[in-house]
């Protein structure tokens, strides 16, 4: 068993973070988007990586494509329906080292009231670094895809060519910067 004094929380700086998604769009070409509002810590075992956690939240109503009508669509009931869901978040349920430098963290992911295991791909955490206010800081970066219609998100329109207008499958990419609590 590791000791207590072995693991430290990080802090997630939600100014130096970022959640992105994208998906196929008439099945010709990608949107993209991403959501600001991150929150959340990372309890690190620095003995053994495998005994860390990690719990985060996304302020789904920030939901940011560049397009105004469309971020007003994803926010309605057809999508994210941020008036009753207006927060996603993610539990780790697991950590495995893949290789050096690389994570497989899988979680509980619940999105528009719908939780499922996921497992996220990553990369880190880095070395932890000192910014120039002493504060130690450590980023990390992780990347998923999921089926978006597995968490309730089903809304669709079919194409005269054949297709459907929104494409099932999001990929997920988190860049993430940590500040070590004090």
């Amino acid at each position: 068993m590791t000791s207590a004094t072995a693991t430290t929380t990080w802090n997630i700086d939600p100014a130096h973070s970022a959640a992105e998604f994208k998906v196929k769009h008439m099945m010709i070409s990608n949107v993209k988007g991403k959501f600001s509002g991150l929150s959340g810590v990372l309890h690190l075992n620095e003995k053994d990586v495998t005994q860390s956690s990690v719990e985060a939240s996304i302020d789904v109503t920030t939901v940011n494509t560049q397009e105004p009508q469309r971020d007003g669509h994803l926010k309605s009931a057809d999508f994210f329906d941020v008036e009753k869901f207006p927060v996603m978040t993610f539990k780790s349920t697991a950590v495995k080292n893949v290789a050096k430098g690389e994570l497989a963290v899988t979680g509980d992911l619940t999105l528009h009231g719908v939780t499922k295991a996921v497992t996220f791909a990553v990369e880190g955490p880095t070395p932890p670094n000192r910014d120039p206010w002493g504060n130690l800081r450590i980023g990390l970066s992780a990347t998923t895809k999921i089926n978006r219609k597995d968490f309730g998100l089903t809304w669709n329109t079919a194409l005269e060519t054949g297709g459907v207008l929104v494409g099932n499958d999001v990929a997920i990419t988190l860049d993430v910067e940590f500040i070590k609590a004090a």
